[in-house]
């Protein structure tokens, strides 16, 4: 009888997420793909440096220089290339509400309505160690990442130009603005604790990227 049970857990779970599928952005790298329920989402971090449309999206380096930035720009946590590897690439919000577009052909960046139905689909309170990657978190993260959604610990930058928490938090942007001005809303994610926390943050600020399938 129990392995009947487990049997059937693993069927339920194939339907509901599956992740065999890949993609391509605009700078023709490929990405895993997982669908969970009836959402189909990037599988890693956004890492692109073009827009859709081919134009390029500046890095930007020096502190300084990111705390007066009004239009899109990315950096590595740290300026570190490796990180890259890791997390993918930090984005300001400007970048992700440019109209030439940084997500890939056929995906948008996803709402705070759509990151609301994400964690409704899992259950809500303990959706965030469902989409956290086993590896990767400090303090095991709280992670058992059965969706393969693969949540990366990648941390953030201050709109003033300084980096925090790789390892312990990963933060999301959302295309949705907030009612407080130069801010919009984010989704974050902690090593210790299991939910997933909504929180404005100021446009200016780097922050990962996932997106949606349209």
């Amino acid at each position: 009888m129990k392995k009947g049970i487990i049997s059937i857990v693993a069927i339920l779970a194939l339907i509901l997420f599956n992740s065999n599928e890949n993609g391509t952005d605009q700078d023709k790298r490929i990405f895993k793909i997982v669908r969970i329920k009836d959402q189909a989402w990037m599988a890693e971090n956004l890492n692109v440096s073009t827009y859709r449309n081919g134009d390029t999206i500046p890095q930007v380096k020096n502190p300084a220089l990111w705390s007066k930035m009004k239009t899109g720009a990315w950096c590595y946590y740290d300026n570190d290339e490796e990180n890259g590897l890791k997390y993918g690439k930090l984005y300001n919000w400007y970048a992700v509400n440019d109209p030439r577009g940084l997500a890939p052909k056929g995906f948008h960046i996803p709402t705070d309505e759509e990151w609301a139905q994400l964690v409704n689909n899992l259950g809500g309170e303990e959706a965030g160690a469902k989409i956290k990657a086993k590896k990767g978190w400090k303090h095991n993260g709280n992670a058992t990442n059965e969706t393969g959604f693969s949540c990366m610990p990648g941390g953030y930058r201050y709109s003033v130009g300084s980096f925090l928490y790789a390892g312990n938090n990963a933060c999301f942007w959302t295309a949705t603005e907030s009612r407080n001005k130069n801010k919009a809303w984010g989704r974050t994610l902690h090593s210790s604790f299991s939910d997933v926390g909504r929180d404005d943050g100021s446009m200016g600020s780097g922050l990962s990227v996932r997106c949606i399938m349209d």
